[in-house]
C-alpha cells in the first residue's frame, strides 16, 4: 500500500471483490454509499476503480495487489479511482490515502473531497487513454458522469458505467429512477438524451450500474445496453412521480 501507517488500516475484514467477467470485478454491496456497486476494469492504459467500495482489509489488499498497481511511479498512473457521482464517493479520501491511486472527479463535486491528493476534475467531457472516455451527465447529482470503455481495434470490452444515472428497475432492465435524492429529474433525462447523441453506433454491448443491483434477479451486467438506452420512453418518464421531497438547484 502507498503507506505503512497503521491508521490507514480498515478495521473491517470484508470479503474480495466477484470476478463477473474476464478483467472485470464487482465489490460488495457497501453502506457507505448507499448500498451501491463499485467496479473495477482492466483497460489497455490503467485499471479503473469506478466508484468507491466499503473499506475493508479484503478490498485493499486486492487491489493494492494488483499488477498494474506503482504508487509514486514515473510512467505515468496505471490505475485510477473514477467517481460517477457523490453517492459512490464512500471513503474515498482514505482509500486514495492507502493505494496511492489518482482520483478523477467530475468538477462540480471535487468540493466533496477534500484532503484528497492527487485530484483530477474535468468539465463536459474526458478522454483517459485511447479507450476511456467520460461524459458529464448531471442529473442524479450534479457532477454525475458515465465512463464508456470501447474496444481497442475491435476487441475488448464495450462497456458504460452509468452511476446512478440508470437504475436496476427489473431483471435485463435499467432505467432513469425519481428518487427522493435526485438533484435534478429534468436535467437527468436530458442527460440520456445527450449519452444517446454521445455513444457511437451500436454501443454499449453492456452496462454496469452504480446503484444497488437487487433488481436484476442475479445477473450483475445488463447485456444489450445499446437498444435498451435507445428504447428508453422519456417523454412518459418525464411524468414519473417523485420517490420524495426534491430540492432541485440550478448548476453553475
Amino acid at each position: 500500500m502507498a503507506s505503512a501507517d497503521a491508521s490507514l488500516l480498515p478495521p473491517e475484514e470484508g470479503r474480495p471483490p466477484l470476478p463477473v467477467a474476464p478483467g472485470l470485478w464487482l465489490f460488495a454491496p457497501s453502506r457507505e454509499s448507499q448500498g451501491g456497486s463499485a467496479w473495477l476494469i482492466e483497460t489497455a492504459g490503467a485499471d479503473l476503480l469506478i466508484d468507491g467500495p466499503a473499506f475493508t482489509r479484503a478490498n485493499l489488499q486486492f487491489l493494492a495487489g494488483r499488477p498494474r498497481h506503482r504508487p509514486g511511479g514515473s510512467g505515468g498512473a496505471q490505475a485510477w479511482i473514477l467517481l460517477t457521482g457523490r453517492d459512490g464517493h464512500g471513503r474515498c479520501r482514505r482509500l486514495q490515502q492507502a493505494l496511492g491511486w489518482p482520483v478523477l472527479v467530475q468538477e462540480q463535486e471535487a468540493y466533496l473531497l477534500p484532503g484528497v491528493d492527487p485530484l483530477h476534475t474535468f468539465a463536459s467531457e474526458h478522454q483517459l487513454g485511447p479507450d476511456v472516455r467520460l461524459l458529464w451527465t448531471p442529473g442524479p447529482s450534479p457532477g454525475a458522469c458515465v465512463v464508456h470503455v470501447s474496444p481497442l481495434g475491435g476487441a475488448g470490452p464495450d462497456g458504460l458505467f452509468c452511476g446512478r444515472l440508470l437504475v436496476p428497475v427489473a431483471p435485463a432492465r435499467v432505467a432513469p429512477l425519481r428518487l427522493r435524492g435526485t438533484f435534478h429529474w429534468g436535467r437527468q433525462l436530458r442527460s440520456v438524451e445527450r449519452l444517446r447523441q454521445w455513444l457511437p453506433a451500436g454501443s454499449p454491448d453492456w452496462i454496469a450500474s452504480g446503484a444497488g443491483l437487487g433488481a436484476l434477479r442475479g445477473p450483475k451486467l445488463v447485456e444489450q445496453g445499446a437498444s435498451l438506452i435507445r428504447d428508453l420512453d422519456l417523454e412518459a418518464l418525464a411524468l414519473q412521480p417523485p420517490g420524495g421531497p426534491m430540492t432541485p438547484k440550478p448548476l453553475s
